[in-house]
């Protein structure tokens, strides 16, 4: 026994004096881990730095979120896998979507690109028979949400990255229970780092009920990575008919009136869309999909009674189309991003942009550049006070280049602006959950819908210019009088962006 303790001392010992050679070894396998995966150069730099001047909380950090786990992998299989499945539903869609391709582009000139761009890259078609319905805050989209599911009559789909167990949320359940006791096929997706409550408690909840309810990437101790690659979308359809898009979650705080407003004093400014038509087919595709990613029952879509057209309907003329842009971490195409930067490198005359955070991508910056350098007007709206330090720090850092080029940044001041829209010449807009940085472009499950509406588009730009009052303008002079330490701080935050 006390030969076994000295030899522990001795060790003890050994490994207080020469700490530093296990340690040395542990970081070189692990940079060079790094280098091997071939990330990109700024991002690998970043965890670099972030191993070095963290040794300890870095290591651990990269250990549950910087790794390229298996999970990757199994995503980009996966999505090849899904793929597949949209191309083999391609030809009853082209069919449709080539006959109307003239009249779209007579419609809406130049950016009918951002259509045929959606098209080619296989991400969405472009629907002409749709009815869009812009809807600011949970005030105007929970009434009319709520009135969809109580007429709903034969199935609900709801996939939501928040879902909270609060007044709202208890609302949407009673009528979900209601609904799947009255024969209604009610399936709901939620996120598993993003609605952990709802997930603990679902075997309760619904237990009772026939609603069928599935975590999407559930997150353990063992797979704590998986907290890394989120379902951000928000989604909900009714009976193929109708459907929600945008950046609201189920929960209280995107309500800005009593009695859902009572333990939320923060005003929280967000936009949703209310869409009719045949575009809900494409929605009903990517929830299937997503359907496929959890353990629930696999679903027929003829059984659902989805309705994809096959045959050529012909118009006389639009008033609106839509089609859908996505983000998902084994996917080779972002086309979120990149259908994005196709519109503002198509702008002639004005660019209106708001978003929570901004860590954009070089290309996308890029766009903003060449766009504000060529005569266009650039309007950007950010909260004044983020929900992250360090994610509106490094966002305050990227808009010195922006505004010295001549970008106008609008700091929101009323609230917290949760809102994800960009219109462009009045003639084209996004709506949906993607923000503007490298998590919604490249790592997230992310939606947003693509569209052109005279009339949903003027709703959207009058009200930017209703966000235009509750904000104060930072100009580049301005951001140059900001106390040296404070921009220090900012440009340290910059370094952690391609982790952001």
């Amino acid at each position: 026994m006390a030969e076994a303790t000295h030899i522990l001392h001795q060790l003890w010992q050994f490994l207080v004096e020469w700490y530093w050679i296990p340690l040395t070894l542990i970081y070189l396998v692990l940079i060079l881990t790094i280098l091997i995966e071939n990330r990109k150069p700024e991002k690998t730099i970043a965890w670099i730095l972030v191993i070095f001047f963290l040794p300890i909380i870095g290591l651990l950090f990269y250990f549950f979120f910087g790794q390229k786990f298996n999970k990757e992998k199994t995503l980009s299989r996966i999505d090849t896998k899904q793929q597949r499945q949209i191309i083999e539903r391609w030809h009853s869609i082209s069919s449709f979507n080539s006959s109307n391709q003239q009249l779209i582009t007579e419609q809406t000139g130049n950016f009918s690109k951002v259509f045929q761009y959606l098209y080619h890259s296989l991400s969405s078609p472009s629907y002409l028979d749709n009815q869009l319905e812009v809807l600011i805050n949970g005030e105007e989209k929970f009434p009319r949400f709520l009135e969809v599911l109580r007429q709903a009559k034969h199935h609900i789909h709801l996939e939501y990255y928040i879902f909270e167990l609060d007044q709202i949320g208890q609302e949407v359940i009673e009528i979900l229970k209601n609904k799947a006791a009255n024969g209604v096929i009610v399936r709901i997706i939620v996120d598993g780092f993003g609605s952990p409550k709802l997930i603990k408690k679902a075997k309760k909840i619904f237990e009772d009920s026939l609603i069928q309810c599935q975590t999407f990437l559930p997150v353990h101790f063992s797979s704590l990575a998986n907290s890394n690659y989120r379902n951000h979308r928000k989604i909900m359809i009714v009976d193929a008919e109708i459907a929600f898009v945008g950046g609201i979650n189920i929960s209280d705080r995107y309500i800005n009136t009593p009695p859902y407003s009572d333990k939320n004093k923060l005003y929280w400014r967000d936009t949703s869309l209310c869409i009719r038509g045949e575009s809900v087919d494409m929605l009903e595709l990517q929830f299937w999909l997503s359907w496929s990613m959890t353990q629930g029952q696999m679903y027929s879509m003829d059984e659902a009674e989805y309705h994809f057209p096959e045959q050529k309907i012909t118009y006389r003329s639009i008033e609106s189309v839509i089609g859908f842009s996505y983000t998902s971490p084994g996917s080779d195409v972002p086309s979120a991003m990149e259908s994005m930067i196709l519109a503002i490198s198509l702008a002639k005359e004005k660019i209106c942009i708001t978003t929570p955070y901004f860590i954009p991508s070089d290309e996308f910056k890029s766009a903003l550049l060449i766009a504000v350098s060529s005569g266009v007007e650039v309007n950007l709206i950010l909260p004044e006070k983020g929900d992250s330090f360090i994610v509106q720090q490094a966002s305050l850092s990227f808009l010195k280049s922006l505004m010295k080029r001549g970008v106008n940044v609008h700091l929101y001041q009323k609230g917290f602006i949760h809102a994800k829209t960009i219109t462009v010449d009045n003639e084209i807009a996004f709506v949906g959950t993607v923000n503007l940085d490298n998590r919604s472009f490249f790592i997230n499950f992310e939606i947003t819908a693509v569209f052109y509406d005279k009339k949903a588009i003027k709703k959207l730009y009058q009200q930017f210019k209703l966000d235009l009052l509750d904000t104060r303008k930072i100009t580049y002079q301005q951001w140059k009088s900001i106390p040296m330490i404070h921009r220090g701080i900012a440009s340290l935050c910059r370094l952690l962006a391609p982790l952001l």
